[in-house]
């Protein structure tokens, strides 16, 4: 027979006689982990001024280029234009493109832009000269007992950022103060990690993607002051598929990677330590290994991950960032990077002054992007 008795459900559907039984626990599920920023750490000092800069310098460049669509016989030319004649001096010992051929600089025109070399120089076989093939310097030989050379030397260049404010308001009334929440202790303590959480999230993201304004970058009272990102700075080692003899492949491969690494490496003392990616290109990374896997048959689990890649030109760990766009791939020198904070401007929480019934505040900060020698880092762009 059906049951007659009370019931926890008989003062009706709302259940007013029963006490509420709501889980102590606020689910967040909107990404907010900076792993970029993990990486990198803390800099070594603070900004000073909301104009950050750094000085740069490089060495003498000792590889040049031949510059001369009208070279007579390839094969015995002697002089001929060159891309930059002041890259040489006479006593310069000079490779050919690829081959054997060493050269013997013994004149140097800056005016005409041409160089006069003893060609097939000690012994060595002579190989054709090709326009645009590189030129590169073994090593200046001086005469004993001669006079010093002219000095040469390089300028130091000075690079620029910008600090970028990041702030947000927090506002809560009294009563929502005063009165007990579920899951949280504290309201105002709660609005300001999850505000906190917000803003470092939008530092990661403008490490990676943020640009400067086109005009007056140094802020106006209608100009908002923004800082480059990486993907902003990094204009010499840009690798698209197909272009330059780079792997025309559309999925990031070894190859690829292995290529630009060995490019950068050609041109710079750059150590590449971090690679960062996006979802896709993360993915391709881990099938670098996949033909090598094996498994037994006793194994219970299955392992597709790759978080450092070794190469010949580096070991480097593998960043998984949601920011990275799409066909991306970041080759970085972290120690040539740093987030840096304004001085006394790191994240923090501000009481504002009270003008009701409210606790209201801002959590902000100030930092810029300090990325020395864009040319130790590259991107591979394109992909698809």
């Amino acid at each position: 027979m059906p049951f007659t008795g009370k019931a926890s459900y008989s003062a009706g559907a709302t259940l007013p006689e029963i006490a509420e039984d709501v889980s102590d626990l606020i689910a967040i599920n909107s990404p907010h982990d900076t792993p970029l920023l993990d990486a990198l750490g803390d800099p070594a000092r603070p900004a000073r001024s909301t104009v950050h800069e750094w000085l740069e310098d490089s060495l003498l460049p000792n590889v040049d280029s031949v510059f001369d669509a009208s070279i007579a016989d390839p094969l015995t030319e002697t002089t001929f234009g060159v891309n930059d004649p002041a890259t040489f001096r006479a006593g310069d010992q000079v490779r050919n493109g690829s081959s054997a051929e060493v050269m013997l600089v013994i004149g140097v025109d800056a005016g005409a832009g041409t160089i006069t070399v003893t060609r097939a120089y000690g012994g060595t076989t002579a190989a054709a000269l090709a326009n645009l093939a590189a030129l590169a310097i073994v090593g200046n030989a001086s005469l004993e007992g001669a006079d010093a050379d002219a000095a040469r030397f390089t300028n130091r260049s000075r690079k620029t950022n910008y600090t970028q404010i990041f702030s947000a308001t927090v506002d809560v009334s009294g009563s929502d103060v005063a009165v007990r929440q579920i899951g949280v202790r504290d309201e105002l303590d709660y609005q300001k990690v999850q505000r906190s959480r917000e803003l470092l999230r939008d530092l990661e993201n403008s490490l990676i993607n943020g640009v400067a304004p086109a005009a007056s970058p140094q802020g106006s009272t209608t100009v908002r002051r923004t800082m480059r990102g990486i993907l902003s700075f990094i204009s010499t080692n840009q690798f698209v598929p197909g272009a330059g003899g780079f792997p025309a492949d559309s999925t990031l491969t070894e190859a690829q990677v292995n290529t630009a690494l060995r490019e950068m490496w050609n041109n710079s003392a750059g150590n590449i330590d971090t690679i960062v990616v996006g979802g896709q290109e993360k993915r391709a990374i881990n099938q670098f290994v996949a033909s090598s896997r094996r498994f037994t048959a006793g194994a219970d689990s299955y392992k597709d991950l790759v978080s450092t890649y070794e190469s010949d030109f580096g070991v480097c760990r593998i960043v998984l960032s949601r920011y990275v766009p799409a066909g991306t791939v970041l080759l970085l020198d972290s120690s040539r990077i740093g987030v840096v904070p304004l001085a006394g401007r790191s994240f923090h929480y501000s009481p504002l002054a009270r003008t009701g019934d409210s606790e209201r505040g801002q959590v902000l900060g100030e930092y810029t992007l300090e990325l020395r020698t864009e040319s130790a880092h590259g991107v591979i762009s394109g992909l698809g």
